[in-house]
C-alpha cells in the first residue's frame, strides 16, 4: 500500500508528473543511504529486532502525517508528501533486508527445496500486494490521503506486534560486525567472488529499470493519458500481483521439472517481449494486461535470483552481502523516479521502450552465465 499508494498520494497532492517522479525518487533515495547499516543492523541484533523497529518507526511516521495533512496548506502538504515518501524507503530498508535474512534461513535449511521456500515467501509478498495496491488507491478516492495513511500506521503496528520476539540467526563473521565500512567491503568482496551471482544482479538491476520506470510512471499513464480513476492505478498493481502470485506458485513445479536456469531464461523472455508492448500499449486494458505479464515473468526472475542468492552467499555475511545486492538492485528506481522527472509525459512510451532495450541486454548476459547453485561446503567456500 505505501508502495503504490503515496505516488498516488503525491499526484493527487500536486497535480504534477515531474514531482510524481521526484517523490520516487525521494523513496528510493534513502534505501541506497542507509543499505550497509541495514545489513550490518540485521548481522549485529539480528533480523526480528531490526524488523520491529522498522515496523514501529513506520507506524508512528505513518500515523502523524495522516493528521498533519488534513491540517495544512497546499504548499505545506506537498513538502510533508515528499518528507513521507523519504522516510518511508528509509524505514523500508530496513525491515525489507530483516526479513530476507530470515527467509535465507529457511532456505538453507531446505537444502535442495530452497527454491520451494522462496516460491513460498514471495507468493505471500504478492497475496499482500494483490490487495495494497487496489486499497490503496479505494482509500485515497473515498478516505482520502489521512484515511489511507491511518490504514498504513495500523497495519505497520500489527506488524510489529506479531514478529517473533527472536528468531534463528546466523553465526556473525567478525569482519561482518565491525561498523557499516567493513560491512560494505565485507559484503562487496563476497559479491565479486560469486561471479553467477554477480552476472544475475547486474542484469536484473538494468530490469529494474524498466520495472521502476513502469511503477513511477503508471499513476500518470492511467490517471493523465488514459483518463481513469486513481482507483484504477490500484487495480493495475492489484492485477499485476494476482498474476505474479499465479507465477510463483506454478514455478515451483517448473522448476523442479526443467531446472532453475531454464525457467529463469523463459521468464526473461516474458518480462522483455512484454515490456517492448507496454511501450505502445493505447487502452487501459491493455496496459492493464501487459503490465500484469511482466510483473509475473519478473516474479519468477525474483525466485531465480532469491534461490541462487540463499544458496551461495556465507550465512555468517549474508546480511553484508544482501545489502550490497539490494543496493545494485535499487540503483535503477531512482534512476527512473529522475527520468519521470525530466521526460516530457508525452515522450514516456519513448523512454520506457528504450528501458525494454537495456533489460533485453542485460538478461542476456545474466542468462549466458550458468544460474544453477552448487552446494557450498564448508563456510568459507565462494
Amino acid at each position: 500500500m505505501a508502495t503504490y499508494g503515496i505516488p498516488l498520494l503525491v499526484l493527487g497532492t500536486t497535480n504534477s508528473s515531474s514531482l510524481t517522479g521526484i517523490a520516487f525518487v525521494l523513496a528510493w533515495a534513502p534505501r541506497l543511504c542507509t543499505f550497509s547499516l541495514a545489513g550490518v543492523a540485521v548481522d549485529r541484533f539480528g533480523p526480528a529486532r531490526v524488523f520491529r523497529l522498522a515496523a514501529t518507526a513506520r507506524a508512528l511516521v505513518a500515523g502523524l502525517a495522516a493528521p498533519a495533512l488534513a491540517m495544512t496548506d497546499d504548499e505545506t502538504a506537498s513538502s510533508l508528501v515528499m518528507l513521507l515518501a523519504a522516510c518511508a524507503g528509509c524505514l523500508t530498508q530496513f525491515s525489507y533486508i530483516a526479513a530476507e535474512s530470515v527467509g535465507a534461513v529457511a532456505s538453507r535449511d531446505a537444502g535442495g527445496a530452497a527454491h520451494r521456500v522462496q516460491s513460498v515467501l514471495l507468493g505471500i509478498d504478492q497475496a499482500a500486494a494483490l490487495a495494497g495496491p487496489a486499497a490503496g488507491g479505494l482509500l485515497l478516492q473515498w478516505g482520502g490521503s489521512s484515511g489511507m495513511l491511518a490504514v498504513i500506521s495500523g497495519l505497520s503496528m500489527l506488524s510489529a506486534a506479531i514478529a517473533p520476539r527472536t528468531c534463528h540467526a546466523p553465526p556473525q563473521a567478525p569482519e561482518a560486525t565491525g561498523g557499516v565500512a567493513r560491512g560494505w567491503r565485507t559484503g562487496w568482496s563476497t559479491l565479486r567472488a560469486l561471479p553467477r551471482l554477480a552476472w544475475l544482479v547486474a542484469g536484473l538491476a538494468l530490469s529494474n529499470l524498466a520495472l521502476g520506470l513502469l511503477e513511477a510512471a503508471t499513476p500518470v499513464i492511467v490517471v493523465k493519458q488514459l483518463g481513469q480513476s486513481s482507483a484504477s492505478v490500484g487495480l493495475v498493481w492489484s492485477c499485476a500481483a494476482a498474476a505474479s502470485l499465479l507465477a510463483v506458485t506454478t514455478c515451483r513445479v517448473t522448476i523442479d521439472r526443467w531446472g532453475l536456469t531454464r525457467v529463469g531464461r523463459c521468464a526473461a523472455v516474458v518480462t522483455i517481449v512484454a515490456c517492448f508492448l507496454i511501450a505502445h500499449a493505447g487502452s487501459y486494458p491493455a496496459y492493464l494486461i501487459l503490465t500484469a505479464v511482466f510483473m509475473a515473468g519478473d516474479s519468477v526472475l525474483a525466485v531465480v535470483l532469491r534461490t541462487l542468492r540463499s544458496h551461495l552467499i556465507p550465512a555468517e555475511v549474508f546480511g553484508s552481502t544482501l545489502s550490497v545486492t539490494v543496493l545494485i538492485l535499487l540503483l535503477p528506481y531512482p534512476l527512473a523516479g529522475i527520468l519521470m522527472a525530466l521526460v516530457n509525459p508525452a515522450d514516456i512510451h519513448t523512454v520506457i521502450t528504450v528501458c525494454a532495450v537495456l533489460q533485453c541486454l542485460g538478461l542476456a548476459c545474466a542468462f549466458t552465465r550458468s544460474t544453477r547453485p552448487r552446494p557450498r561446503h564448508g563456510k568459507h567456500r565462494r
